[in-house]
């Protein structure tokens, strides 16, 4: 059985838990009825099964190819797909009306970005890169520029990327060598090299915009004087067109450990002609917007990926005879019983769906505060949209990321040594799963950045906010008596995500090292009280359903795996606070020089 949509659990989370249909009065969403987003729903999860997810293997084994005239072939039938995908118009879902979008609202868009994340990771980069661009030059870009550029990434005719990473630099964007001078006629000659451009190069759409950050000859030093550039494939012609070939080429494509099918490149500019976007050295912020969406997309690549691979361990483990129960054959009339009726197969698949479906309502409660940022007309409630947006991210991102390459090495280890053959398609969800950590940055990124910046922003008011919600619900919850192992576990959570804050807060001035080496731990616990909160929410909804009469197995098995979680799962923020308190004394007591 290949990959199936869950299409359910999507509806469920829009219609039950987040009550999408209660913001029915605010832009995009009024646009969105409950019918249409199931159509919508729907007709996603129906490509991404027959068209995405049969490619998926393909473009595992075949990759991309790289052409002696700097030009890449992607693998067998990605060109096909990507002309549906775009005729079908999924890539205009979620951008605005005014250059060629849909404006449905962002949560509604990343339901159909999962499936077509779990179907094919390596295909959905390549609009996922555009979608990057599109956003980057939306909220820097000048009115011309939107006006040309905007409408033709919106709808996926042309292709997006940021080039970023140079080799001497990844993380540390101040050490950038690529070099722009102006040319005298409005526009900038860029020189240098990127390396690791993922979608750099490829023959799925006519052109190709790359968000270019350079140093502007003369700017401060570090990065205080980067910008960013606009610099096509083709420089558009007086019509849009894409005319005369720019000065950008890929010299080669690198060697894998996954994600095959997606073209990552080695860039060189050579004196290509580019655009300025925004003011100069303030590229970072606008190339951060690109980044920050970016980030929130690999938290849900890892969540795509954890889930791809939950469905094909749980199926080879309805499949697969092996052994007796424990408790006496449940298949006296077989050879065996499958590897179902084994408590440690049924652990790692029901550690997978705990940590899946909170992980995935987190990542869309998340996505409709970030909906309520840009389109709420209350002040109060943007606030709070864009508080939780900049603290969230590196939470989402890092989190769902490790969780999810964890899942995928428990689907390989339920496939037994099936899994480790290339016959069935664990080990390419494992491969293609493990990147997630690294890039947008690399989680232990993340979690410095949860604590050094995130977690102190305007005094503290994101993080308390949050806190202050949970002990909201928990105060109206406390008396039902079927949601109190819920409201409990989330209460005990919330007090050791705050008693965490509060150390971090009074040992991290004084010695910064406390703060990073407990920044993992700390990013740990938020995740796990995050998912905590989110059960709560989906037990509340589903205990309602349960207790009007609905006889839906679909709500029972939610309450079901909800108390594994908190039995199972959610003990684990005991580990990481005690940890986070230890402090840097052991991670930092050896010399360099004995590693």
């Amino acid at each position: 059985m290949s990959y199936q949509p869950p299409v359910r659990e999507h509806l469920f989370l829009l219609r039950d838990v987040l009550e999408i249909e209660t913001y029915s009065n605010l832009p995009g969403f009024s646009d969105a009825p409950m019918d249409l987003v199931e159509q919508i729903l729907d007709e996603s999860a129906r490509f991404c099964a027959e068209v995405l997810a049969p490619l998926n293997a393909v473009g595992d084994k075949h990759g991309c190819v790289w052409n002696p005239d700097g030009s890449v072939t992607t693998p067998p039938g990605f060109k096909e797909a990507y002309r549906q995908f775009v005729d079908g118009g999924w890539p205009a879902l979620g951008a605005v009306p005014e250059f060629g979008g849909q404006g449905l609202p962002a949560v509604v868009n990343l339901a159909c970005n999962e499936m077509s994340s779990a179907s094919n990771m390596a295909f959905s980069m390549y609009p996922g890169l555009t979608h990057g661009a599109y956003s980057a030059i939306l909220a820097g870009g000048s009115d011309a520029q939107k006006q040309l550029y905007l409408p033709k990434l919106a709808t996926g005719e042309w292709g997006g990327t940021m080039n970023l990473t140079e080799p001497q630099c990844g993380t540390d964007l101040g050490l950038i060598r690529t070099k722009a001078t102006p040319a005298g006629d409005g526009t900038y000659r860029i020189s240098g090299q990127k390396i690791w451009i993922s979608s750099g190069e490829h023959d799925l759409a006519p052109n190709i915009i790359h968000l270019v950050l350079a140093r502007i000859e003369g700017a401060p030093a570090g990065v205080r004087g980067i910008s960013l550039f606009i610099v096509p494939k083709f420089l558009p012609d007086a019509e849009g067109h894409p005319g005369a070939r720019n000065s950008v080429k890929c010299l080669g494509l690198e060697e894998k450990m996954g994600i095959h099918g997606n073209a990552t490149c080695v860039m060189s500019h050579e004196e290509a002609t580019g655009w300025l976007v925004g003011e100069e050295n303030r590229g970072l912020a606008i190339m951060f917007v690109m980044m920050n969406e970016a980030r929130l997309g690999v938290g849900m690549q890892g969540l795509a990926q954890g889930e791809a691979a939950y469905q094909a361990a749980a199926q080879f483990a309805r499949d697969r005879l092996q052994g007796r129960a424990l408790t006496g054959p449940k298949n006296p009339d077989g050879p065996a019983d499958s590897i179902l009726v084994h408590p440690d197969v049924r652990r790692m698949l029901m550690d997978a769906r705990a940590v899946l479906e909170g992980g995935r309502a987190f990542l869309f409660w998340s996505a409709l505060h970030g909906d309520l940022a840009h389109r709420h007309p209350d002040e109060a409630v943007r606030q709070k949209g864009e508080d939780y947006m900049a603290l969230l991210t590196p939470v989402l991102k890092g989190f769902l990321t490790e969780r999810g390459f964890a899942i995928a090495s428990d689907a390989m280890q339920v496939h037994g040594g099936s899994g480790f053959t290339e016959h069935f398609p664990a080990s390419q969800y494992l491969r293609d799963s493990r990147i997630a950590m690294i890039y947008e940055g690399a989680n232990g990124i993340q979690a410095l950045d949860l604590v050094g910046r995130k977690l102190g922003a305007h005094g503290g008011r994101a993080v308390m906010t949050f806190l202050a919600e949970i002990d909201a619900f928990v105060a109206e919850n406390g008396a039902d008596a079927a949601l109190k192992p819920f409201v409990d576990g989330l209460a005990g959570a919330k007090a050791q995500l705050l008693e965490g804050t509060l150390w971090l807060m009074q040992n991290g001035p004084a010695n910064p090292d406390n703060a990073g080496a407990g920044s993992m731990e700390y990013l740990r616990l938020f995740g796990l009280t995050g998912l905590a909160y989110m059960w709560a929410l989906m037990a509340r909804a589903a205990g309602a359903k349960v207790a009007a009469g609905d006889t839906d197995p679909f709500y029972a098995a939610k309450l079901t795996v909800g108390r594994y979680f908190l039995q199972r799962v959610l003990p684990d923020t005991g580990a990481a606070l005690a940890k986070l308190k230890m402090g840097a004394e052991a991670v930092m007591a050896l010399p360099a020089d004995a590693f």
